[in-house]
């Protein structure tokens, strides 16, 4: 099974598009997956066997990393390509010479923060009634990782 990680393309962008609606509950909108990379991004996509199956959308600037999406169609969750995504992410980062790197995270997505968790991030902080729901909001926990130096 061939398996690779590339940088987005606008080849890819209606793969992500459709991802995103299935795999988040309030997705982005197709314009901001659309949007052209700044010279501070950091985007990749995985894919088996050429179809697109997960993604990543990252930046860095100043030394400091930002995990801003990620995601992994469902029939593929739990099968390790969250992981791999995350490692990449983490990565590319280093070899900028991020020094530190961020992300949000819904308190309610358990499995996502145990990824992180499992990867060295940790929890540093909370933004109240952040992420949107369909009964209110929630909060989204800050985790973050600092890259050895």
């Amino acid at each position: 099974m061939k398996v690779e990680l590339l940088p987005i393309d606008d080849q890819w962008v209606d793969a992500i598009v459709n991802i995103e609606r299935t795999a988040h509950t309030h997705p982005w909108s197709d314009s901001m997956l659309r949007q052209s990379p700044t010279k501070f991004s950091c985007n990749r996509v995985l894919l088996i066997e050429g179809d697109v199956i997960g993604y990543f959308y990252a930046q860095c600037i100043s030394g400091n990393a930002s995990l801003l999406n990620i995601a992994v169609v469902p029939a593929y969750q739990g099968k390790g390509y969250g992981k791999r995504l995350l490692v990449t992410f983490l990565e590319s980062m280093s070899v900028i010479s991020a020094q530190e790197a961020w992300l949000e995270v819904r308190q309610s997505n358990v499995s996502a923060i145990r990824l992180y968790e499992s990867q060295g991030f940790n929890e540093f902080d909370r933004r109240n009634d952040y992420y949107p729901t369909a009964l209110g909001t929630e909060d989204a926990l800050i985790m973050s990782y600092w890259f050895n130096e």
